[in-house]
C-alpha cells in the first residue's frame, strides 16, 4: 500500500465525487422532508389531523423498506452510476407530482410512491463510498456526504418557508410549489449522474494509473480482512449477529434523525408561536449545528483511530439533551438543548457507517447496509403516527419526546458495546 499515492487520489476524490455526491444528498432529503413544512399549511388545506400527517410522514418507509434490499442488490449488478441515476429521476418525478394531491389518500399514495422511487439511494452511496476510500479516510469520507443531508435542513427549511410564501401564484398554494419546485433538480441531477459520475476509482481517468491501482488494490485488501469477507455469501449478512446488532444500533438512532427531523418545524412552533418564515429559519439551526459536530467528531475518529466512543457517548449525550428540552420549561433553553441534541444525534452518523464498512465487504456488504438502513426505516415507519396520535391524544410532544430520549440514550450505551466488546457472544467469527 502506498500512503502517498492513496493520500494524493483521496485528496482528488475528495473534490471531484464527494462534492457532487453531498448535491446529490441534499436534493434527495429535501424531497423527502419538505413534508414537514408543507404541513404548516398543507394540513389544514387537506383537512389533516396530526395523526393523519404522521401516518403521511411515515408511509413513506414502507415502500423504501421492501424495496430497500433488492435495490442495493440491482446496483451491484448494474452499476452505482446508472442505478442511483435511475433512482433520482424516478424520485425527482414522484416528488413534484405530490403538489397536485387533493385529499389524505392521494397524499399517502404519493409517499408510497415517494418511497419506493428513493430505495436504496441512501445505502447505495454509502456501498459506493466503500469502494473508493480506504477504512482510514471512511468517517471524513462519510461526515461530508451526511452533511449534504444536514445541509438540506439548513438550506431546504428556509427554502420551503419562502416557497410557502408564493401562496395564489398562478392560483397554487403554497404547499404545492413546496413540492413541484423542490422536486425538479433531482430529475436534471439523475442526468448528470450518468455523465459524470464514475463506478469504481479504474474508471476515474482524472486519476493516475497508479492511483487508480493503488487504491483498488488497498481497498480489496481491507475487504478480504473484513469479518464478513469480500466472498461471503449474500445470506451471511442475515445470520451475523454483529450485523444485528448495528441494525438495533441504526433503529435506535433513527428515533431522533428522522422522528425529530419530520415533526421539527411543528415542534419548534409550538415552542416559539412564531410565523412559518421564522419557524422554518428556527428549524434549519440545529441542522447547522449538526454540520459541525459531525465533521470534527468523525476527524477526530479518524485521527485517533478510536471508534466505540465516537459512536455511543454523543447519542446517549443526545437523549440527555432531548429529555432537558423537554422538560426544562423555559423555551429558549429548551430549544439550545434541542439543537444540541439534534447535533449530537447526527454526529455519531458518519462513524456508524465508517464502523459498518470496516466490518463487511463485497455483496454481503450491500445486503448488510441496506438491512441495516431498513431496519431504521421502521422508526420512520411507525414512530411519526405514534408521535402524531400521542400529541392529538395529550396536547403535547413530551411523552413521544420522552419516548424518542430514551431510545437514543440506549442506543449510545449499545453502540458503545458494539465496538468494544469483549464477549464471544458479540464477536464475529470470519465466515
Amino acid at each position: 500500500m502506498n500512503l502517498d499515492t492513496n493520500t494524493e487520489a483521496v485528496r482528488r476524490i475528495n473534490l471531484r465525487i464527494l462534492p457532487f455526491l453531498m448535491l446529490l444528498y441534499l436534493v434527495a432529503y429535501i424531497d423527502r422532508s419538505n413534508i414537514s413544512v408543507a404541513a404548516l399549511s398543507m394540513n389544514a388545506e387537506l383537512g389533516l389531523t396530526s395523526q393523519m400527517y404522521g401516518l403521511a410522514a411515515g408511509i413513506f418507509f414502507a415502500t423504501y423498506i421492501v424495496f430497500e434490499i433488492p435495490s442495493n442488490v440491482l446496483l451491484t449488478r448494474f452499476g452505482a452510476r446508472r442505478w442511483i441515476a435511475r433512482i433520482m429521476i424516478t424520485w425527482g418525478i414522484v416528488a413534484a407530482g405530490m403538489a397536485f394531491v387533493s385529499s389524505a389518500h392521494q397524499l399517502y399514495g404519493m409517499r408510497l410512491l415517494l418511497g419506493a422511487a428513493e430505495a436504496g439511494f441512501t445505502p447505495g452511496i454509502i456501498y459506493y463510498l466503500a469502494k473508493w476510500y480506504p477504512s482510514r479516510d471512511r468517517a471524513n469520507a462519510m461526515s461530508f456526504f451526511y452533511i449534504g443531508a444536514a445541509l438540506a435542513s439548513v438550506i431546504g427549511l428556509p427554502l420551503s418557508g419562502l416557497l410557502l410564501n408564493a401562496h395564489g401564484t398562478l392560483g397554487l398554494s403554497g404547499w404545492r410549489w413546496v413540492f413541484l419546485i423542490e422536486g425538479i433538480p433531482a430529475v436534471l441531477l439523475g442526468f448528470a449522474v450518468l455523465k459524470f459520475l464514475p463506478d469504481r476509482p479504474k474508471d476515474a481517468a482524472w486519476l493516475t494509473a497508479g492511483q487508480q491501482d493503488s487504491l483498488e488494490r488497498t481497498i480489496a485488501a481491507e475487504e478480504a480482512e473484513a469479518p464478513v469477507s469480500h466472498h461471503a455469501s449474500w445470506s451471511v449478512a442475515f445470520s451475523s449477529i454483529r450485523v444485528w446488532l448495528l441494525a438495533f444500533f441504526w433503529l435506535l438512532q433513527a428515533f431522533g434523525t428522522i422522528g425529530i427531523t419530520l415533526f421539527m418545524p411543528l415542534i419548534v412552533k409550538n415552542l416559539s408561536g412564531g410565523g412559518n418564515l421564522a419557524v422554518s429559519l428556527l428549524s434549519a439551526v440545529p441542522f447547522l449545528a449538526a454540520c459541525v459536530f459531525m465533521f470534527f467528531n468523525s476527524r477526530h475518529s479518524d485521527r485517533t483511530g478510536e471508534r466505540a466512543f465516537h459512536l455511543g457517548l454523543p447519542l446517549a449525550l443526545a437523549g440527555a439533551c432531548l429529555l432537558g428540552a423537554t422538560y426544562v420549561g423555559d423555551p429558549r433553553l429548551s430549544y439550545l438543548l434541542l439543537v444540541l441534541s439534534v447535533a449530537l444525534n447526527w454526529a455519531v452518523i458518519p462513524i456508524f457507517w465508517a464502523v459498518t464498512t470496516e466490518l463487511v465487504s463485497g455483496l454481503a456488504a450491500a445486503i448488510s447496509i441496506a438491512l441495516i438502513n431498513a431496519l431504521a426505516n421502521v422508526a420512520g415507519l411507525a414512530l411519526p403516527p405514534v408521535i402524531g396520535w400521542i400529541k392529538d391524544s395529550t396536547g403535547t410532544y413530551d411523552i413521544a419526546l420522552t419516548l424518542v430520549a430514551s431510545a437514543l440514550i440506549a442506543g449510545g450505551v449499545l453502540g458503545i458495546a458494539i465496538v468494544r466488546t469483549g464477549t464471544p457472544a458479540l464477536r464475529l467469527s470470519r465466515q
